[in-house]
């Protein structure tokens, strides 16, 4: 399948702005307060968004991506907290992704179902997984397939690290995925989230963060340029 033209989301503009200044026939459309920059970029048509932070945000730039600017594909890049083994630098790349902050466990639905259409867990796209995986590798970087975990808090406890790896099998902790993989669902679109680890998601999460922030933001952006070229 050949992707005919390509979403990239990412919530802050360390996430974005190279691969905005990479882009050819530039062309920046203003659509709820977001700037959206359509173009070549490595060949390929994209449409590049920086989001803002949290889920809201990043499922209102999802839903505009698909339904004004027709892609048929996105990809979400960024940096995230590790809840696993992975460490600063490593790469996370989604089989799946999931709200972890959602609970309605109250009335008796399992952690983190999505109320309506049943799902915990939405699956990323095989191929974009797939590839994105070798780009890394190719890289030289350490990369792991797995579950990425989205909610609206800025994870900087080590229960909350806990609670997410223990429940749901998370690799990290970031604030945009989920909901990107829950409208990429709903409108049967394919899509990937490909998060370069900042910091553990623990105490030290804010230092670490602001330290590592920038770099971890740039070795997510040369695993979505790889990828793009592959594809």
């Amino acid at each position: 399948m050949a992707y005919s033209k390509i979403g990239i989301i990412g919530a802050m503009d360390i996430e974005v702005d190279t691969l905005k200044g990479a882009l050819t026939d530039k062309v920046v459309t203003r659509i709820s307060g977001i700037d959206f920059y359509s173009g070549k970029l490595f060949d390929k048509d994209v449409v590049i968004a920086k989001c803002g932070v949290g889920k809201v945000f990043s499922a209102v730039t999802a839903e505009i991506m698909i339904l004004k600017f027709n892609v048929d594909a996105i990809i979400n890049t960024g940096v995230a907290g590790s809840v696993s083994s992975l460490k600063i630098g490593d790469i996370a790349i989604s089989t799946s992704v999931v709200q972890y902050d959602m609970d309605t466990t109250a009335i008796g639905d399992p952690l983190g179902l999505i109320s309506g259409i049943n799902i915990i867990y939405f699956v990323s796209d095989e191929r974009l997984s797939s590839t994105a995986l070798n780009v890394a590798h190719g890289l030289g970087l350490r990369a792991e397939l797995g579950v990425i975990a989205s909610g609206d808090k800025f994870v900087s406890d080590k229960k909350i690290k806990k609670h997410v790896e223990t429940n749901f099998g998370a690799l990290c902790v970031e604030m945009e995925g989920g909901a990107i993989g829950h409208v990429a669902y709903i409108n049967n679109v394919p899509f990937v989230v490909i998060r370069s680890i900042s910091d553990d998601g623990d105490n030290s999460h804010a230092v670490e963060f602001a330290t590592f922030a920038k770099t971890s933001a740039e070795v997510s952006v040369k695993v979505i340029k790889g990828l793009l070229t592959s594809i």
